[in-house]
């Protein structure tokens, strides 16, 4: 089969096919199925993992990476309930801690970690989403437990797993604000959202919007200062969660308002094999979501080929791209 094998930390990628050294397809063991990968997501965690600089994500080398994939259903091998030959699925299924990841042609990829596509989405809105959209909803509701009501914060509203956690938000009935650039603003009113500038002092704006009672939730996807800023935004009782919390931090202004802090560590099932049953779940609510016209993945460019993949990875690295789809060659 095809694939992309990277051989050293931040090594060109090196193409196998047919013709180069090709390498064999994998066959599909209990508990798996064979996926014919159409379409594979890169996210700046990918190109973190490729420079060595994600500790929490390391991948043996050399290997295949690529965290997030779209595909179709070839094989199964036993012990594979909900799934057959045919059906499009998507999914958070390797590219760490030594399983394949998806920028291959075909991966065999363990049938927990993955659901059934959203009919109403393409396949590249598909291979956009597991990543984000699980980091997401660990935090809102996993974690947090969001409710119709809620007054919920999003720190970095436009990025990848912000966009998407606004989204989740909404379609909990929650009132949803989010911090932003100026940019940005037409976006997150589209979506349905009260945009805040960025750069707006935190006791501003939570006097502004919640006469300085603060969010009943608030999701840092950026860490950082705006973890702080975060614990100064939430109310009494209020909960506070980061996918990013991995600083040090003063926890006085949440314990004041006996307020809660929860982390997300998304790659966690993936590289323990512990929970991925709740990957696929989680899953399967992205697929209700998107069927309802209620998730809607943000992508800023059209899919590359595999001779396009150096490139993706600059563009993502240099801010120019939150994300991009790779088109798999069968």
């Amino acid at each position: 089969m095809q694939a992309l094998v990277l051989d050293a930390v931040n090594a060109p990628f090196r193409l196998a096919s047919p013709r180069l050294a090709a390498l064999p397809r994998p066959v599909p063991q209990s508990g798996e199925g064979l996926v014919r990968i159409v379409a594979s997501g890169i996210n700046p965690l990918d190109t973190k993992i490729r420079a060595g600089k994600a500790a929490h994500a390391r991948h043996p080398l050399p290997a295949i990476l690529g965290i997030d994939m779209a595909g179709v259903i070839e094989s199964v091998g036993p012990d594979v309930p909900g799934f057959r030959v045919g059906d499009e699925v998507f999914g958070m299924t390797g590219g760490v801690g030594g399983v394949q990841g998806s920028l291959a042609a075909h991966a065999a990829v363990d049938a927990r970690l993955i659901a059934h596509k959203p009919q109403a989405l393409t396949m590249r809105e598909a291979a956009a989403l597991p990543l984000i959209f699980i980091t997401a909803w660990e935090g809102l509701v996993d974690r947090a437990g969001v409710t119709a009501g809620q007054r919920v914060l999003i720190h970095g509203g436009a990025g990848g797993v912000g966009h998407v956690a606004v989204q989740i938000a909404l379609a909990a009935g929650a009132q949803v604000f989010a911090t932003v650039s100026t940019r940005d603003f037409g976006y997150i009113e589209s979506l349905g959202a009260v945009p805040i500038d960025r750069a707006e002092d935190v006791a501003a704006y939570a006097d502004r919007l919640t006469g300085g009672a603060g969010f009943d939730l608030v999701y840092d996807t950026v860490g950082g200062t705006l973890l702080d800023a975060s614990f100064a935004a939430v109310g009494r009782f209020g909960h506070v969660v980061s996918c990013l919390g991995w600083g040090t931090h003063a926890l006085a202004p949440l314990s004041f308002k006996a307020a809660t802090y929860s982390g997300v560590f998304t790659l966690l099932p993936l590289i323990t094999g512990v929970g991925r049953e709740h990957h696929g779940a989680i899953l399967a609510e992205a697929s209700r979501l998107a069927a309802a016209g209620a998730l809607h993945p943000r992508l800023d460019r059209e899919g590359v080929g595999f001779d396009a993949v150096e490139q993706a990875y600059a563009a993502i690295e240099a801010g120019t791209a939150r994300r991009v789809i790779v088109d798999t060659p069968a």
